[in-house]
Order: C-alpha cells, then structure tokens, then sequence
C-alpha cells in the first residue's frame, strides 16, 4: 500500500507525497505547468521513495518518466554520506538512443532547480572564480551513454573526469563502460535501478547484455520496472529478483465504466477497412478530414526499406501541404537525431514516416494522428504506435488500415486484448480513378530514376517478409492479398520475384511496358556499370541464353554494386575520421595526450578481460555438455532473471 498523505492534502497533490517532496522538486514541476500528479505518479512516486520494489504498467502518456526521476533524484541527494568519486548511485536504463536521450533532457529540466547540481552539469565561468559558491557535496550528476553518438574511449575519459554519479543509458553502451575496474557499482555506493519500457528490456536481444549488467550490481538495491505493457511480459517479470515488489498498475475506464483499456482516455483508436489499391490516396483524405489540420503526424510502416521507398513516393501523393521525413533504426544516429528533431521543432504540418523505431517510450509533443498503414506483427506494439497520440491528457486519434475480408478480424481480436477500436468516424470515398491516380503519381517518380525501382523492389519484398511473420497469422494470410491491387498502389513497374507468387496467374507486368534495357540510373557512374555488364552478358553468351542473361544483369547489376559502394563509402569515413584525430592529437598537449593513452591502455585490458571472461564461459559450456547425447544436459543458456 502507498503511504497516505497527510490530513487536508489531495491524494494527487504534489506537496501531499509522503515522504515529502523537496521544495526545489515543487518549484521544478510547478514550473514544468504540473498542478497534480498523474494517476500513475501519485501511485508510484511515494511507493518508490520509500524503499519499494515498484513494477509500474500504466498507459502510455500517463507521465512515468517523472515517477522514477523524482524518487531517483530524492534518494540520491538524502544520502547519509555523498557519493564517491567515480562511484555510481543509481542506473536508468532504456531500449532506445531516442529514449534515453529524451529521459535525459527531462533530467537536466528537473537538475536545473537544484543549484549544487545544476552548476555542477553547467559550470559557469563565475563558479570557476568562486568556486564555493555552489560547493555542496550532495549533488546529482547525470551522463548520458548512447552507442553512435561517442566512442567508448570519450565515455570512460568523460566518467573519469567528471565523476557522475546518476547512468543514462542504452544497454550496450552501459556494459562497455561498467566493465572498467576505473567504474564502480559499490553496496555502499549503489542505491536505485531502473529499467523504462521494461518488456522490451527483456527481449531476447537485450538478454546477453542485461544478464552481464546485473552482474555488476549489488543484489541490495532498489529496482523499478516502468512500461505500458508489463503484464505482456508477465511470464518473464515472475523471475525478476525483485523484494516484495508493490505493482503498479493505472488503466482507462471505458465506456462500461470498467477499468479495461490500456490506453489513454482521451485517444480515440479507429480503423479503417480499405482495399490495398485504395490505401495510399485515402492517406491524404484522412488528414483532410480531421479538423483542425493535424499539426503532427506519424505514418507507421513494418520496414526500414518500406521507409525507404515510401519516403520517396508519397509526398508526391500527398500534396504540398506536408512535409514528410523519414525515420527508421538503420540510419546512422546523425541521421535519426537530426530528423527526429526536425519533426519535433517543425512549424508547419509534418509527417513523420517511421518504423517502430518511434513507437516505444518517445513523448513527442503535440501529435494529432497516428497512421499505422502496416498493423504491426507483435500485436503488444500496437498499443505503443497508439500511444504517440493523445498523450498527457491531449485530444489524439489513430487510425489502423485493414484490407477487406478476414483482417477485419483483427478488430474483435484487438477487443478481447482490451484495447478496443472503432470505425473510422468520418467518411472516405476513394474511387478507381483516384487510385489510379495516385499509382501513375507514384510510377512517375520511379521512372525518374532506376534506384527507385530497385528500392521499391527491395521494399516489397520485405513488407512480404514481415506480414508473413505476423504473430495472428490465420487474420493476416498471405494467400488473401491482392498481388496486383498491391504492387499497383506502391508504383511498381512489375512484381519482385518471390517464392509466393510461384503459383501467381495474373499479370505480373502490372500493366506496365516498358524497355528494360534503356530504363537508367540517374547516377551516371552507376548507369555506366550497369551498361558495361550489360554488354559483357550480350558478348559472352550464346543466342540461346542471350536473354536470360541479359534480363539478369540489367536486373541485377544494381544489387551488386551496392557492397562496392558501401566499403567505398566506409573507406572514405575512415579516412576521414583518421584525419580527425591526427588533427585532434597535433593539437593536445602532451599531458593530454599521456591522458588519451592510459585510456586506451585501460580500454584494451578491459577488451582482454572480457574476451578472456567469454572464452572460459564458453569452455564451462562445452565441458558441461560434452560427453553426452544430443539433448542430455546441452540446453540453451536460460535468462536467470535478475538478481
């Protein structure tokens, strides 16, 4: 049970929380427009500040990000004795460099009304001439940790020098850096772990690096898992070491009155039943017919290529009224941080066209609608791309397309995972004329360029790949789709070949004629190896396979020119990075540069050790299942769960 408030105080009212809050806590969520906490923080704050095992489910947009920086911040500065240099107090852990960057931003707007710690996160040239000024040994110190945005070398070099004592970050990269004997997890030192979008957390690709962390810490601490879907993880929550943990769990009344949704209250979740020739055009009418124009918009797809693809054509669908960028998992982190931003800061109607990349944890303000054109193949993630919209008490609608027949199916199968949809309120008429429309709009850009076509292929294929994967396989079956109305709506100039279509009867040309042969790349480097092998093929077959091998290479040229293009692209960045360095080391004093190589030094042994820790694993595995028959005593190595 959470502590009660005292008498006269709102159970919601941030000075009711028992133990109190700070008054600089006050001041920072007075400011930041929060009369009153959350359901979920009014819940979970109190239960965690006061020594609790927590395992928060609450739905998304509810505010958990507050509910474990508060309690973290709190304990860290009502320490007994401050911490240690190069000692570490509490760890927050997320799934996503997007995420852990937003908890970080949402840490230092909360730091900045504590002065000890925020001068000590911005030192002033005032606090360097007076340095007592804010000398305070209680103090949180934040560091942000994401793979791709530093080396491992800047971490450890950034950890020793400014001795943070609060971890931000993605898995990976906080192992890389726990791994220092320069780095430490202490009993004495270590008090708060907190795991955000916790079910992801425990996937199978984060178990490795999860199973080592843990390893590190001490088993007495206090743990809290936050996600908006926990008891979709419930089997692998069971074995989570936790003491006596409280659950956490805030959910929407629906219209029954009961408390059955996951989902915000003030999100309105529809669908809408189009057929697959239908479905680009009707994107526009959908925006069209929600008033006000929607500012913010998220379009999701199932591909990183589909992404790709799309980004490509659909502007041109669209019409001028939105911008539309791109954002998936395999851009470099530049590349994602720079278009995330642009949606976030935009002024003008934007579209954000993403994988699920974004669908996981990310408050991004202010989005109206929220377009899933592919339902996602892990029905928990749907929950997730919904919870884009309608965040913090903001109007939001979603809107999920479903071909006509047996994905309609998916509505009743939505209602008993309670989260219930409806049909889409408003009226869309889209006629052959206007799907025909939108597909010659479409065939227009590809003919521009021959990438394109490549690309499109490319990304046709793996939107197969993915529907075929969807876990409510007898709703989404790839024998009902309607090849042609499909590759008609993304442009395409003829279907990929793929297994599936092995018994496809109808046209696979697409009602396109075209001469392969002069169809070129725009990149004239590119057309000019395409038209090289093209020749070689002519010249180095028979007549009888002169065709074959000519539709191959005009075909095919483009596929193999793009690991070429790649290692030349990767040989260039090194150069270019080398070239930085050497800049960056001519331009260091010589105590800097003794610094940079015991760093190094440091780095290698680490790098020795952890090699040497694998080996010997890997060795305990093979004599602990040597000798014996296939399947006595040669299991999988099982998750243990944590400490």
């Amino acid at each position: 049970m959470a502590p009660k408030p005292p008498s006269g105080t709102s159970a919601r009212s941030w000075d009711g929380v028992n133990p109190p809050l700070s008054e600089w806590v006050l001041e920072a969520v007075s400011s930041m427009g929060f009369t009153r906490m959350t359901p979920v923080q009014a819940s979970a704050i109190p239960l965690f500040m006061a020594h609790k095992d927590v395992v928060v489910e609450a739905v998304t947009g509810s505010g958990k990000t507050l509910s474990f920086l508060i309690p973290v911040v709190e304990k860290l500065l009502r320490l007994e004795e401050p911490i240690k240099k190069h000692h570490v107090g509490a760890i927050i852990i997320s799934p996503t460099r997007e995420l852990a960057s937003q908890i970080y931003k949402v840490l230092l707007s909360l730091l900045e009304f504590h002065p000890a710690s925020a001068a000590a996160i911005n030192p002033s040239d005032d606090d360097d001439a007076h340095p007592k000024k804010h000398s305070s040994t209680y103090k949180v110190v934040p560091q942000l940790l994401l793979g791709g945005a530093t080396s491992p070398a800047e971490d450890l070099s950034n950890f020793l020098k400014r001795s943070p004592n609060l971890l931000v970050s993605t898995p990976g990269r906080l192992l890389e850096l726990l791994s220092s004997p320069h780095v430490h997890c202490p009993q004495s030192s270590f008090e708060m772990l907190v795991l955000d979008e916790a079910d992801r957390l425990l996937d199978l690709g984060f178990k490795d690096d999860l199973q080592n962390i843990l390893r590190r810490l001490p088993k007495q601490r206090r743990t809290g898992l936050f996600s908006a879907s926990v008891s979709e993880a419930v089997d692998q929550i069971v074995r989570v070491g936790l003491r006596n943990p409280v659950k956490v769990m805030v959910k929407v009344k629906g219209s029954s009155g009961a408390l059955d949704k996951r989902t915000p209250a003030s999100l309105q979740m529809t669908y809408l039943t189009i057929p697959a020739l239908h479905k680009f055009p009707a994107l526009r009418k959908i925006l069209s017919s929600v008033q006000p124009t929607p500012q913010k918009t998220i379009f999701f797809v199932s591909t990183c290529t589909g992404v790709d693809y799309l980004s490509a054509i659909l502007p041109s669908i669209l019409g001028d009224e939105y911008s539309l960028i791109p954002l998936h998992g395999k851009h470099p982190a530049t590349v994602r941080q720079k278009n995330f931003n642009a949606f976030v800061n935009s002024q003008t109607p934007v579209i954000l066209l993403t994988t699920d990349v974004a669908s996981r944890g990310l408050d991004i303000p202010a989005v109206d609608v929220v377009v899933q054109l592919d339902p996602p193949a892990d029905p928990k993630t749907f929950i997730h791309r919904c919870g884009r919209a309608g965040r913090a008490g903001r109007r939001g609608l979603s809107v999920v397309l479903l071909h006509p027949g047996r994905e309609e199916d998916y509505v009743s199968f939505l209602e008993v995972r309670k989260t219930p949809v409806t049909a889409f309120p408003y009226p869309i008429d889209i006629t052959d004329e206007d799907a025909a429309t939108a597909t010659e709009t479409a065939r227009k850009i590809v003919l521009k360029d021959r990438a394109y076509h490549d690309r499109g292929q490319k990304a046709f294929v793996s939107w197969l790949r993915s529907y075929s994967k969807h876990q409510a396989s007898s709703i989404f079956r790839v024998a009902d789709l309607d090849w042609e109305g499909l590759g008609k709506a993304w442009g395409l100039l003829k279907l990929p070949k793929m297994p599936e279509l092995r018994n496809f009867t109808g046209d696979r040309t697409l009602g396109v004629n075209i001469d392969w042969d002069k169809y070129a790349y725009k990149d004239k480097q590119r057309e000019a190896r395409r038209k090289e092998a093209l020749a070689e093929a002519q010249n180095g077959t028979t007549e009888d396979n002169q065709q074959s091998n000519k539709r191959r290479a005009s075909e095919s040229v483009a596929w193999s020119n793009n690991i070429e293009n790649r290692n030349k692209k990767a040989k260039r960045r090194e150069q270019k990075k080398a070239k930085q360095d050497h800049n960056r080391w001519e331009k260091m004093t010589e105590e800097e540069k003794q610094k940079v190589r015991e760093t190094e030094k440091m780095l290698e042994e680490i790098k020795q050790k952890n090699d040497e820790e694998r080996r010997l694993r890997r060795e305990a595995k093979k004599a602990g299942n040597g000798g014996g028959n296939a399947g006595d005593g040669a299991e999988e190595e099982e998750f243990e769960g944590f400490d």
